[in-house]
């Protein structure tokens, strides 16, 4: 293959590097995940799978799928229209790859052979392949010299374009995988002018320098579409073997039901599904009826996430204040829709949290007050319930009983207990099955926090751990509501300082200094003294006026593998939002796992309790 920019026979190609501007910043070497890699790489259009969504990764790559893909990536490349002429005599008008090798030919990205052909079948090599990828980034014939390829390999791997690839010599010929991560791999890339290449694909990287993928696939995502009727027909491609997120959990497209709502991605052939609906009666439509971007429904205010939502709930659509209506909701809890109470009956429980005195609509633009409890429900959101037969305090399990005509009432719940050890797989608590989506809520006092059944993975369950629990039609736990057992609803920090001033007295006088996710507390001058000293703890309680605080476990540890901490022949898993703290010249640092795996530093480990009962590492700290 010769490029355009190497086409003159006995072009010299070697790195003038005393002219080449590179990018500032050394950027990290670890190659990311496949799974991330091929997300963004569909999500952005510039490789994706076939008809079934499979990616065919051990398959070459030909000049004619290296040039279409190099033009996807390109800006504006999914403008690319078919071919109005036959660019080449072996790459007619008819060939399926003719616009991109027709646009590719037209930027300079590429060009034919001597003898007029392009040869669209040949297979491309990786120098080849970076060649071209360096024309994107900016650089022409002109910031090289002396013998192709070495030059564009040097900076090839300068740039650390190199990641994840499994070609290593510049002859070696390219597979579709060494393509996809070649192109990921120059999507945060900065250009020769500076700017990271996404930016010009109307994209942009995170903090950390990375392709923020959840940014990317919020800007390629459609939707949202209820599924009521033949809504599979309103998708704009197929279905078969399309790949299904419901509620956050792996799925299918069987088990979409009636009113979920859909939101998809045709690059991606992914549908993103959720399924909870509220049901109550409308207290507040915010800023007004003229341009509403708020319902508020059992004192929880919902944003409205679609046109449809917008409509129903304005001064020319359906539903006013006082009317008992149905919200489907979508991504973040937002109304993707209104409708009419949905005719089945739904049940919610959880824990009250708060009872107060409520003002509420009577639907005739006038109000009145009633007690009113805040239950946190086991789908980790906080309602507000008007109570009119009964009185609650706070700590009551309470069940909430919606009917198909939208009422709603109110009951007492007793404890359910329940024991048994939780799979490996967080599929059942003895021999009892829990449900898809199962609603878990990890209370302490009057807080709690909604856990997913794999975070309870190995943990034993005794009774005095499970405080209320509902089973489905098929047997299986659908509701869970636990007393404290992961720790989840503390907060971990640093311990950096504590002194002791003896008053003379009977009483000493104590002043802490903590460390919290990178915002520093000071408790000054009590008199409490808490048993700790410094390094991690957990704190108990409001983090200016906390209850407890206590030490947690340390642990010298030697690396760190995905989510765990080595230390020696033993491993620990790591919370979800572990923190992780860099000390340098006194002072410590907010950090991440894998920077400091990367520099190599002695790490230490601090832990709440075992693991096998719902402990986690908390801190990791770095010297």
């Amino acid at each position: 293959m010769k490029l355009k920019s190497i086409l003159a026979a006995g072009t010299a190609a070697a790195l003038l590097v005393g002219m080449l501007v590179l990018p500032a910043g050394a950027r990290s070497a670890t190659v990311p995940a496949q799974q991330e890699v091929t997300q963004v790489v569909n999500a952005l259009g510039i490789m994706v799978g076939d008809s079934q969504g499979n990616m065919q990764l051990d398959r070459t790559v030909t000049r004619a799928e290296f040039i279409t893909i190099a033009v996807k990536a390109s800006p504006n490349g999914d403008q690319v229209g078919e071919a109005s002429t036959s660019p080449y005599p072996d790459v007619p008008y008819t060939h399926w790859a003719a616009g991109f090798v027709e646009a590719g030919v037209a930027t300079g990205l590429i060009t034919g052979y001597s003898d007029g052909t392009f040869r669209p079948s040949n297979q491309i090599t990786l120098a080849e392949g970076v060649t071209i990828v360096l024309q994107l980034l900016g650089y022409s014939n002109e910031d090289f010299s002396g013998a192709y390829p070495t030059p564009q390999m040097a900076l090839y791997h300068s740039l650390k374009l190199d990641r994840g690839l499994k070609a290593q010599n510049s002859s070696d010929v390219l597979t579709r995988y060494d393509a996809m991560y070649l192109f990921y791999n120059m999507l945060s890339t900065n250009t020769k002018s500076g700017t990271p290449y996404i930016n010009s694909l109307g994209h942009s990287l995170n903090a950390a320098g990375e392709v923020d993928l959840v940014a990317l696939i919020n800007g390629v995502m459609d939707g949202p579409l209820v599924a009521t009727g033949n809504w599979q027909s309103s998708i704009p491609f197929s279905l078969s073997g399309v790949t299904v997120t419901r509620d956050g959990e792996a799925s299918s497209l069987s088990k979409v039901q009636e009113y979920d709502v859909v939101y998809w991605c045709q690059s991606m052939r992914t549908l993103w599904v959720y399924s909870d609906k509220v049901v109550g009666t409308i207290q507040a439509i915010t800023p007004n009826t003229a341009a509403p971007t708020a319902v508020t429904i059992g004192g929880h205010s919902y944003e409205l996430d679609s046109a449809a939502a917008v409509y129903a709930l304005s001064d020319l659509g359906t539903y006013d204040l006082g009317d008992t209506v149905s919200l489907l909701l979508g991504r973040q809890g937002k109304v993707a829709a209104v409708t009419d109470p949905i005719a089945t009956t739904s049940e919610r429980c959880g824990v009250v949290t708060k009872v107060t005195r409520e003002s509420y609509s009577d639907g005739y633009h006038s109000s009145y007050t009633a007690d009113t409890i805040t239950l946190l429900a086991t789908d980790g959101n906080s309602y507000n319930y008007e109570c009119t037969t009964h009185t609650y305090e706070v700590g009551d399990l309470v069940g909430v009983n919606i009917a198909a005509d939208g009422t709603i009432s109110l009951k007492r719940l007793q404890a359910a207990k329940l024991s048994g050890k939780v799979s490996s797989d967080g599929s059942k608590i003895g021999s009892t099955p829990l449900a898809d989506g199962v609603e878990i809520l990890d209370v302490y006092e009057n807080s709690g926090t909604r856990v997913f059944a794999s975070r309870l993975a190995g943990i034993n369950l005794t009774q005095d751990m499970v405080s209320y629990y509902t089973m489905n039609g098929s047997g299986e736990i659908d509701r869970l509501i636990l007393n404290d057992v992961t720790g989840d609803n503390y907060s971990y920090g640093l311990l950096t300082r504590m002194d002791v001033l003896p008053s003379g007295g009977l009483t000493n006088y104590y002043t802490y200094v903590y460390d919290v996710g990178g915002t520093t507390y000071t408790l000054p001058n009590i008199t409490t003294g808490f048993p700790v000293s410094t390094g991690g703890v957990i704190i108990k309680g409001d983090l200016t006026n906390p209850d407890k605080i206590y030490n947690l476990t340390k642990v010298t540890a030697t690396s760190i593998s995905g989510n765990q901490l080595i230390a020696s022949n033993r491993s620990y898993t790591m919370a979800d939002n572990v923190v992780v703290y860099e000390y340098r010249n006194g002072s410590y640092y907010l950090s991440s796992a894998q920077r400091v795996q990367e520099k190599g530093l002695s790490l230490t480990g601090w832990y709440d309790k075992a693991e096998s009962n719902g402990g986690r590492i908390r801190i990791v700290v770095a010297k």
